[in-house]
């Protein structure tokens, strides 16, 4: 199979216009802008379908910090026709599952249903989008459940850490170095008004993509879309379309060190630097890279510090791509007393792999890694779903199993080892959240 280039939001046919992507995948775009894409699975007795918008945390004003994670909790609490207690009955009463979830790039609505129930689906989550109302009274419940979360998520250090280091990274205050669910001061005082200019400015047609996978028809499910928000805004193209998302590239902040104090238990530490871009090519050999250095059991990281010497219980490298901009780093999770030992490890095995790189055997099985997750990650129509949707709103085409498979194999020792080389011989930022006090830790090697 060859990957097949797609068009952008902005390239909108007066009518509904049909192709072909893969073998069993179809993509419409409707008059107003809206993207449908699909992926018959016959052998299957499910569907998952998703709303996703390319609408995410970098796109927020400071003062509107954590909006599309809020209008996220509010699009399930009602519209003109549903209760919030309606929309999650109905999917429920037939065994199915929705849920949502926000990113600094997009925000995705979905569900999971049996195959008969999808037209309840796209009928239920696409009014949810479209026709939200966004009660007075909803808005202030809401705002207490997100305090709540923003409290709970800084009650989880492991988690917290690693907002500290992409704030490390990015720099606090920056499109990507802000957090997702925005903060105390940015929520309390947003309004309703505030929340509904943000929706309906932002949740435009050419800014969503509908997809959904599973024993299906694509005819059908553009149908029941279209049925589905006949009437509301995203029926007809804006007169002001959302202008392209400004792509600036990021900058990366000077290394430094960043210690939350927290009497915790253990100590959460991130070491890392800037990684690669979403759309560079060298993000295959990443991959691969990744698996060896701490992707697995087998990686070198997982060996030294936890099998050999029992250090820590878990320790891991792992890499974030944005449209412009990436980072990588690397968690332990360690007794306080153990984390110098344990960062001069990392710091040990990452100036080993930028000097020495890889071997041969290491690279074959990190393409194996890289390869095996990723068909195992499509045995179901959730999955598959979330890729359609990725491809067309963060890649601008769809890779085919066997072509993507292919860019794995072509990846050469020579291209991860100068990969590792250049993102990991650099000087590195560290945040540690636990029993510590400033300058507790240097961030030099």
């Amino acid at each position: 199979m060859t990957a097949s280039k797609t068009r952008g939001p902005a390239e909108r046919p007066a009518r509904a216009a049909t192709q072909t992507l893969l073998d069993g995948v179809r993509r419409t775009v409707l008059p107003s802008g809206l993207r449908i894409v699909t992926e018959a699975i016959p052998t299957t007795r499910s569907a998952a379908l998703g709303v996703w918008v390319r609408i995410g945390s970098r796109d927020e004003t400071p003062a509107m910090s954590g909006a599309s994670h809020f209008l996220e909790h509010l699009l399930f609490k009602g519209t003109a026709k549903r209760t919030a207690l309606d929309i999650s009955a109905e999917i429920e009463a037939v065994g199915g599952e929705t849920n949502a979830f926000t990113t600094k790039e997009y925000t995705c609505y979905y569900a999971r249903v049996l195959d008969a129930d999808l037209p309840l689906a796209v009928d239920v989550m696409m009014d949810a989008v479209a026709n939200s109302v966004l009660a007075p009274a909803d808005v202030e419940t809401e705002r207490g459940v997100i305090l709540e979360e923003i409290a709970m998520h800084d009650d989880e250090p492991g988690d917290e850490v690693h907002d500290v280091f992409t704030e490390a990274i990015f720099g606090a205050g920056t499109p990507l170095g802000r957090l997702i669910s925005g903060t105390e001061e940015t929520i309390t005082p947003m309004t309703r008004t505030q929340i509904n200019r943000f929706y309906r400015s932002r949740y435009k047609a050419p800014e969503i993509v509908v997809t959904a996978a599973g024993n299906l028809e694509h005819a059908k499910v553009v149908r029941l879309v279209r049925a589905a928000i006949a009437g509301s805004p995203l029926d007809s193209a804006a007169d002001d379309p959302v202008p392209p998302r400004r792509i600036t590239r990021s900058r990366i902040q000077k290394p430094t060190t960043v210690i939350r104090n927290r009497d915790t238990e253990q100590a959460h530490l991130v070491l890392g630097g800037e990684g690669i871009q979403r759309e560079d090519d060298r993000r295959f050999a990443l991959g691969v890279l990744n698996n060896v250095l701490g992707g697995g059991m087998s990686s070198r990281l997982f060996q030294e510090i936890r099998e050999k010497r029992g250090l820590a219980y878990s320790v891991y490298s792992y890499g974030t791509q944005y449209a412009d901009a990436g980072l990588f780093g690397v968690y332990a999770g360690c007794a306080p007393g153990k984390a110098d030992e344990v960062l001069r490890l990392i710091r040990a095995e990452l100036a080993a792999v930028a000097s020495d790189g890889i071997t041969a055997a290491e690279l074959a099985r990190g393409k194996g890694m890289v390869k095996g997750a990723y068909v195992l990650g499509l045995e179901d129509t959730g999955s598959r779903m979330s890729r359609l949707a990725k491809s067309e709103l963060l890649y601008g085409d769809l890779m085919g199993v066997d072509e993507l498979l292919a860019k794995v194999d072509a990846v050469t020792l020579e291209e991860t080892n100068a990969l590792a080389a250049e993102i990991l011989a650099k000087p590195m930022s560290l945040a540690v959240v636990g029993p510590f006090d400033d300058g507790a830790f240097s961030s030099d090697r």
